[in-house]
């Protein structure tokens, strides 16, 4: 385009002139008269002057108008002008005529368009290309199973596609057919993106990527033409793999209304794609693999046999698929052999692989801006709690009574979360404020839990309450702080009652027509409910929260000792780690039995 641009620049100038010219002489043109009349008034000596341009004569009397006509013969004339009075004015005929100038600015504006149609931007070339291009990139991945961890069960069903591509002719002479499509499906950031380039790097076929909304543009069946093109050069390029990314934006269920003009052009879109699916030959070794994160939304025509044969689902990691991720990503980085990747792993519980990736870019960012020459145990702390509440306050000013507020409020959480038998361990708990939070008390499972029982569950309920609970016994006032917490614990009730059917009033019976306070799950789910239904859940709910509500407190009131030399230390310290609040429970216990020992003597007396 660079090239191009001073060759626009000229013809636009020369263009503009030439049609300025044909403006500037349509707005000076003459009256047009008949030869015989321009002879007679020559004859009759009502002329004054006269201008010849070629053939062309524009006539001037004595009155001063002026006209133009035409001789057809100048040899004949010119001794009759000079035999009258008539001042004759001769001109050179104009280079371009009417009509030459005419086909020159057709000319150049064919010219100026075939410019633009090699050389203009992604846009315009997308507008005057559509279609004619599938879009598709073809790449060799050098992606191998090396580089994806966590979703080993995944893996083990995707060697078998990699065998189809390398050895197609081992399963053929058994009558078998090599599967058309494969269905990766999960959560955003779980990997499936990078399955699919590492099953065409292990299995060194080409990789055509292309997303779903590449498929769609403004005017209807052009989406249908780049299927087609795409198709064409896979075939061109077996074995391969093509890679639909985000296929739900072409592959959502169809309207039941057909032509219904809103979605003619992606509807059309997916009525090829299923058609080419359907032509392969057994000889074409062509997989095709989708991505989606809404499988839930895909077109039933799309998801039968014989379409995509496989739909192989990519959960979160577990806590060894985290660790291998880990690995993965810290492979290339200066990390200190004092840390210890096991204890991150089990600290983030829920993140996907990209998730991790980012942690790992986050802490090596936090220890470089440090000057540190490794990257250490605190700086992947420090990243996780920048990416889970935010970056560190350090500028917010916080007077002592909000920071002992603040400080009694974690201590509850720890409190109770220490005291209940059935809960996760305490991994730290702080006040120091990070995005949107004055405070933050974290708890890490020992192993992944597969299943909840009812009391870990009630135990979840209490702990959140813990805080809330806290602020009302020390300062006899509630304050706004507790809001997520009262959020998180009102979620967990809901879900006891409606989903997990753990309620003593309401029975073992699901009850998903009520959505949950957030809005996920299945609200508005299986059945309408009556308004009596809907008044025994919210009572149902409302007396599981009180019922935790008054059991936490009672278990706070027996061991405010303990909440007090929490906060104490808290506000000494600002943060204390699992271990921290260990020596403060086991002084705490020691005070106690020391206490015990001591009435127990003074009743013996």
């Amino acid at each position: 385009m660079n090239l191009s641009r001073p060759v626009l620049i000229i013809i636009s100038v020369a263009l503009l002139s030439l049609i300025g010219i044909g403006f500037f002489e349509a707005s000076r043109k003459l009256p047009e008269s008949a030869y015989s009349e321009f002879l007679a008034d020559l004859e009759a000596g009502r002329l004054q002057e006269t201008s010849i341009k070629g053939n062309t004569i524009i006539a001037t009397d004595r009155t001063g108008t002026q006209y133009t006509t035409f001789s057809p013969d100048l040899t004949s004339l010119m001794p009759l002008l000079q035999a009258s009075e008539v001042t004759i004015r001769t001109h050179p005929a104009p280079v371009l005529t009417p009509l030459l100038r005419d086909m020159l600015i057709i000319v150049l504006l064919l010219g100026g368009w075939m410019i633009l149609s090699r050389g203009a931007p992604s846009s315009s070339k997308r507008f005057l290309h559509t279609g004619t291009t599938s879009k598709a990139s073809k790449t060799k991945t050098g992606v191998t199973f090396n580089d994806v961890a966590g979703i080993s069960e995944a893996r083990d069903e995707l060697k078998e596609i990699i065998d189809f591509l390398k050895h197609p002719s081992r399963y053929s002479r058994l009558g078998g057919q090599i599967p058309k499509g494969v269905l990766l499906e999960g959560l955003p950031g779980t990997g499936k993106t990078l399955l699919a380039k590492a099953i065409a790097g292990e299995a060194s076929v080409p990789f055509f990527s292309m997303g779903g909304s590449d498929f769609v543009e403004m005017f209807a069946g052009l989406g249908a033409s780049r299927v087609r093109k795409l198709f064409e050069e896979a075939k061109k390029q077996a074995p391969c793999i093509i890679f639909i990314d985000e296929i739900d934006a072409i592959g959502g269920k169809r309207s039941a209304d057909y032509r219904n003009g809103s979605n003619d052009e992606r509807e059309q879109t997916l009525n090829a794609l299923l058609v080419e699916m359907d032509g392969f030959e057994t000889s074409e070794t062509i997989i095709v693999v989708a991505a989606t994160n809404r499988s839930d939304i895909l077109d039933s025509a799309l998801l039968r046999p014989g379409r995509f044969d496989r739909r192989i689902t990519l959960n979160l990691p577990d806590i060894r698929g985290r660790l291998k991720i880990l690995k993965v990503h810290t492979a290339g980085t200066a990390i200190s052999p004092t840390v210890d990747l096991t204890t991150i792993a089990r600290s983030t519980p829920g993140f996907t692989g990209a998730e991790i990736a980012n942690l790992v870019n986050e802490a090596a960012l936090l220890a470089a801006r440090k000057g540190k020459q490794h990257i250490e145990q605190a700086d992947f702390e420090d990243a996780q709690d920048k990416i889970s509440m935010g970056l560190e306050r350090k500028n917010l000013v916080i007077d002592q009574r909000a920071r002992r507020l603040t400080a009694y409020h974690e201590a509850g959480h720890t409190a109770v979360a220490k005291l209940l038998p059935e809960s996760d361990p305490l991994h730290k708990t702080t006040i120091i404020p990070r995005g949107r939070s004055l405070g933050l008390t974290q708890q890490l499972p020992i192993g992944e839990h597969q299943a909840y029982t009812r009391s870990y569950l009630f135990n979840r309920i209490k702990i959140l309450l813990g805080g809330r609970l806290a602020e009302e016994l020390i300062f006899g006032r509630l304050t706004t702080g507790a809001s997520n917490d009262l959020l998180g614990a009102t979620r967990i009730a809901h879900r006891l009652v409606c989903e997990f059917g753990m309620s003593e009033q309401l029975g073992p019976v699901s009850r998903m027509g009520n959505g949950p306070p957030d809005g996920d799950g299945a609200s508005g789910g299986f059945w309408q409910q009556s308004e009596q239904t809907r008044r025994e859940i919210d009572m149902e709910i409302l007396r599981i929260v009180q019922h935790c509500y008054e059991e936490a407190k009672e278990l706070l009131k027996a061991h405010d000792e303990l909440l007090h030399m929490l906060a104490e230390s808290l506000l000494a310290h600002e943060t204390l780690d699992g271990e921290e609040v260990d020596i403060v429970y086991r002084c705490y216990l020691n005070h106690r039995h020391i206490e015990e020992h001591q009435r127990q003597d003074e009743g013996g007396n």
